[in-house]
């Protein structure tokens, strides 16, 4: 069913992309979408904007953000070891023992997060990133200060991976995925004919405060925006699905439902699925979302927003899953909904 770039794809996911570091992905992202939209558009906090149909008064911002969880410097010892905190949702029981890339201030260095041997008494079973540390193979700190220095960034050194053809595996698909579908929505929609203007962002700085969406609906002023991120998949052993719902891979994407989501937007998502027989699963945000439609929203007159997310399984580990039939279909949800605006729609949810 795959029709979506998955070299382009696989080119992002093997991008490191630490959040206030997302310039190389960025740059990658701004060179494909050039080659169709009307428009590129770049601003001050980092974010790439591609543009259809810019003179449209009705403007749809789709925000998929580039970047992804890291681990941050904070001190180096004096015997050469990285002591770090962390940049983003980083679990600390999942960095232990992994190799990493540490984007020097001089230079790149591979190391390794250090473990106490388990014949020495292990770790401690309440343990903190305090408790951890990065491996260089340097032997004093004047030798590590010479590449290495506070603030550095630094991010797990893995590879993406297929699982049996059909799902991928990797570091921070959360949420280069999305910055990829929001590439791909834009490049089909520039072969139709809109009534309407789409801006789609790849946007910058979500796993530490937003600004990036914050910035790029500020500047673009959309009449609607929707978030293309990732959840929390739920169909694998140990999770309690009557706590944190049913969602799963190859389940179709996912619409959010709650207080911040607007309600008609969410009626054309779904009227494009059943235009498309697509199957689309739901998640609750009853307050917040905890992405980049919580700052779009709060913009400029207030913004009108909603919430497609990508399945995932292992959110915030080296490991993260997610299925390229999901993929797929949020990227054919997204360009059916968006192709059929006529430019009129009022998404008051008192008319």
């Amino acid at each position: 069913m795959t029709t979506f770039n998955q070299d382009f794809l696989m080119e992002l996911l093997n991008t490191a992309s630490p959040s206030s570091m997302e310039m190389d992905i960025q740059r990658k992202w701004m060179a494909y979408v050039k080659e169709f939209a009307d428009e590129v558009r770049t601003d001050n906090a980092g974010n790439v904007i591609g543009i259809l149909n810019p003179q449209a008064p009705f403007k749809v911002l789709l925000a998929g953000h580039s970047d992804e969880i890291a681990l941050v410097v904070n001190r180096i010892d004096e015997q050469g070891f990285l002591h770090f905190d962390k940049m983003g949702g980083i679990n600390p029981k999942a960095a232990v023992g992994m190799r990493v890339q540490v984007f020097g201030y001089n230079g790149q260095v591979t190391g390794v997060i250090g473990v106490n041997a388990q014949h020495h008494g292990g770790l401690k079973d309440d343990f903190t990133l305090a408790d951890l540390f990065i491996d260089c193979g340097y032997q004093t700190k004047e030798e590590a200060e010479k590449v290495v220095q506070i603030g550095d960034l630094c991010v797990y050194k893995t590879e993406p991976e297929m699982l049996q053809g059909r799902y991928i595996a990797g570091r921070g698909l959360d949420n280069r995925t999305g910055s990829f579908i929001v590439a791909e929505v834009l490049k089909r929609l520039s072969e139709k004919e809109l009534k309407v203007g789409v801006y789609a962002a790849s946007t910058v700085n979500e796993e530490t405060n937003m600004g990036g969406a914050y910035f790029a609906a500020a500047g673009i002023e959309p009449t609607m925006a929707i978030a293309c991120d990732v959840t929390f998949a739920t169909d694998y052993p140990g999770v309690n699905k009557n706590k944190y719902g049913d969602i799963k891979l190859e389940g179709g994407p996912v619409l959010a439902k709650g207080a911040p989501i607007n309600i008609k937007i969410n009626r054309l998502l779904e009227q494009a699925a059943t235009d498309l027989q697509l199957d689309v699963q739901y998640e609750l945000t009853p307050r917040h979302t905890g992405t980049d439609a919580d700052r779009m929203r709060l913009t400029g007159k207030g913004v009108p927003v909603s919430l497609v997310s990508l399945p995932l399984r292992y959110m915030h580990s080296p490991v993260e899953t997610a299925s390229t039939k999901d993929m797929e279909e949020e990227i054919a949800l997204l360009v059916e909904m968006i192709a059929n605006l006529s430019g009129d729609e009022s998404l008051n949810p008192l008319e």
